[in-house]
């Protein structure tokens, strides 16, 4: 099985040949055991194209049981409930660590821990999203049985976004060294704006949210009722017009909340590694899980009052890592660390001295 599993997912340069004998033009293929150190910013595992054909089913396979596809759509409009929300997400979480230990049998340690650390931080990063989701949600009144195919249509469009800004990310990396200073410049504004720019946040969330007067209206004509589960209806006393209910409104404004939180996430973990596959398969990953942790910690994301300082705390750590990288070596295992003690700390700070108590959030 270890045999198989090279097999699929090293590249052919990763195989040396020799002649079985002088007479035979057979050749036998012998693995060579080297893997380039991913854990070091511009180096990776070389990976054929079989892994990323193994990677796109296990993902499409998952995501066809996550949705029920393999078994109808019977709970479509039902509420989901806290402890499924909590069990689905335990899936996606068990999923991505199942695919870690596949990387340790494949790539080895180093190449594993590179990657749980990645996945590690795109999951700390993504409960950013889960206060503008909140917000988002809460602002344009949307109903909890609806929130759940806004934020399914949201996370697919967010995983061909993040495939472009990764890839775009990596080739400016690799073509022009000074990018890096750009990329830590985002990654040290994005921690401010989580510590001292939630005011503003908030406001441009509302006024995007506002039917009357978002930007959104410029693009399509908006209607403010909801037409089940329609984000686009045809309105009779407007010709057949095509026009927009409050649900497109909010898949809009998280398509592009996303590419802006994407805009410091992605630098991120470039600072920990290059390697496209380890990058791109870690957010994956995070972004998959994220329409469950919603569900999970839309109810009590406000109590954490001190997370978004953890999480800003972890952004600088990362964005000097980058700023850094040429004079300092940091080792995964520190990186790793540092996310969990700052998630850790942020929690436990959050428990020993709470806040007023938020408004309670609508949840599915």
């Amino acid at each position: 099985m270890t045999l198989f599993l090279h097999s699929i997912f090293r590249s052919p340069d990763q195989v040396g040949c020799r002649p079985i004998d002088d007479h035979c033009p057979r050749y036998e293929y012998v693995w060579l055991w080297e893997v380039e150190n991913a854990s070091t910013p511009g180096n990776s595992v070389h990976v054929s194209l079989w892994a990323w054909v193994l990677f796109g089913t296990l993902v499409l396979l998952a995501l066809a049981l996550d949705l029920e596809l393999l078994h109808g759509k019977r709970d479509e409009q039902r509420r989901l409930t806290l402890r499924a929300a909590a069990l689905r997400n335990g899936a996606w979480v068990a999923l991505a660590l199942l695919f870690g230990l596949g990387v340790l049998a494949v790539y080895g340690q180093a190449a594993a821990l590179t990657y749980v650390t990645a996945y590690l931080l795109e999951q700390s990063l993504s409960i950013d999203n889960v206060f503008v989701f909140v917000l988002i949600f809460s602002e344009l009144r949307i109903p909890p049985a609806q929130q759940r195919s806004v934020l399914l249509w949201g996370v697919l469009g967010a995983l061909v976004m993040r495939a472009l800004l990764i890839g775009a990310g990596l080739l400016l990396l690799n073509r022009f060294h000074w990018v890096v200073y750009p990329f830590a410049a985002l990654i040290i504004f994005a921690a401010f704006r989580l510590v001292w720019g939630k005011q503003k946040e908030q406001e441009l969330v509302v006024a995007a949210c506002s039917i009357c007067n978002t930007w959104v209206a410029r693009l399509i004509p908006i209607t403010p009722q909801y037409h089940g589960g329609s984000f686009v209806v045809r309105q009779a006393d407007r010709g057949g017009r095509l026009v927009a209910t409050p649900l497109l409104v909010a898949l809009i404004i998280i398509e592009t909340t996303d590419i802006v939180f994407a805009l410091d996430s992605v630098p991120a973990v470039l600072a920990i590694t290059r390697d496209p596959f380890i990058v791109y398969t870690s957010n994956i990953f995070a972004m998959l899980g994220l329409r469950s942790l919603y569900f999970v910690l839309a109810g009590v994301v406000d109590r954490f009052r001190y997370l978004r300082v953890g999480l800003a705390a972890i952004l600088i750590f990362f964005g000097a890592r980058l700023l850094l990288g040429d004079v300092l070596e940091v080792p995964t295992g520190v990186s790793l660390g540092v996310i969990a003690a700052g998630l850790a700390l942020s929690v436990a700070a959050s428990i020993k001295w709470p806040g007023p108590s938020a408004r309670p959030a609508s949840s599915g």
